[in-house]
């Protein structure tokens, strides 16, 4: 079942799929927080400081093969760290594989999975909830900026590519694959499961926001992406136990930087509102 064509037909979707998840987690139709995020950067330094921030390290990353091509590493890493696994991705894949499972799972991975980080941005901006959005920024920036010196230094191959018996599944969905997307993907940067770590990390933050179907959407994304990345041929557990604990690392530092930001704010507006009360003088002078 051939769903995606193209690069372009994944930008179309996830474009709706932001849409669709914004308004469920606002409870408002997706422009009125478009304006909120628009509004926020123009009008808050810090608010736009942190977003540049995690323009730039994604950047970074997307530049990150190119860094590694340069380095040119000579060995694999892949026996030392999941040679030890065996053969379950095959037996996973023999006893559950469906087209039916193969698009839910691949449309995860290549959809819902970037579609729910871009609205949660929307999501805790249209509802004033600083904290957690200083706290997504931070949390984004240590998953990237941590995983890609492994990336670089640790190269550890998809299940795929070192089994023979088992298939890259998310041909059967999006055959150009390799072609359009593997540059956003290499095929050595295993350890550790980013979409691991990004889902984990996001349904952690959920859980704090507030908004009880946001929390339980983004936890049925994580163990979707989970499941995904394993069913689809790519990761191994390895890299899903290494990005967990990327993820409960980088939310906890996130939350923890989201709440001194936050207290840093209301801290500065009390500040100048004693300020301004001072200047004006007693009422009636």
């Amino acid at each position: 079942m051939i769903l995606f064509h193209s690069m372009s037909a994944i930008s179309i979707s996830t474009v709706i799929a932001v849409s669709v998840l914004i308004a469920f987690g606002t409870g408002k139709q997706p422009f009125a927080a478009a304006w909120t995020f628009l509004k926020s950067l123009v009008v808050s330094r810090k608010y736009l400081l942190f977003f540049v921030a995690v323009i730039a390290i994604m950047f970074l990353n997307k530049h990150e093969l190119q860094l590694e091509e340069w380095l040119n590493v000579p060995y694999d890493l892949t026996p030392e760290l999941s040679g030890w696994e065996g053969d379950w991705p095959a037996w996973l894949q023999t006893h559950l594989q469906s087209t039916a499972l193969t698009a839910i799972c691949a449309i995860f991975y290549l959809v819902v999975f970037q579609a729910v980080m871009i609205a949660s941005v929307a999501i805790y901006t249209h509802h004033q909830n600083m904290k957690l959005y200083y706290a997504f920024c931070i949390a984004l920036l240590l998953n990237y900026f941590l995983a890609v010196p492994f990336y670089l230094f640790v190269p550890v191959n998809e299940v795929w590519f070192v089994h023979s018996n088992v298939r890259f599944l998310i041909l059967d969905v999006f055959p150009t694959f390799e072609r359009e997307y593997r540059s956003l993907s290499g095929l050595n940067n295993c350890f550790p499961s980013l979409h691991t770590s990004i889902s984990v990390t996001l349904a952690l933050l959920a859980s704090k926001s507030g908004i009880r179907r946001w929390a339980i959407f983004a936890w049925v994304n994580a163990i979707i992406i989970l499941f995904s990345i394993f069913y689809l041929g790519i990761h191994w557990f390895t890299d899903m136990v290494a990005g967990v604990a990327l993820a409960v690392f980088s939310a906890y530092v996130g939350i923890k930087v989201g709440e001194w930001a936050e207290n840093r704010s209301l801290s500065n507006l009390s500040v100048r509102a004693k300020a301004k009360i001072e200047t004006s003088g007693p009422v009636g002078s």
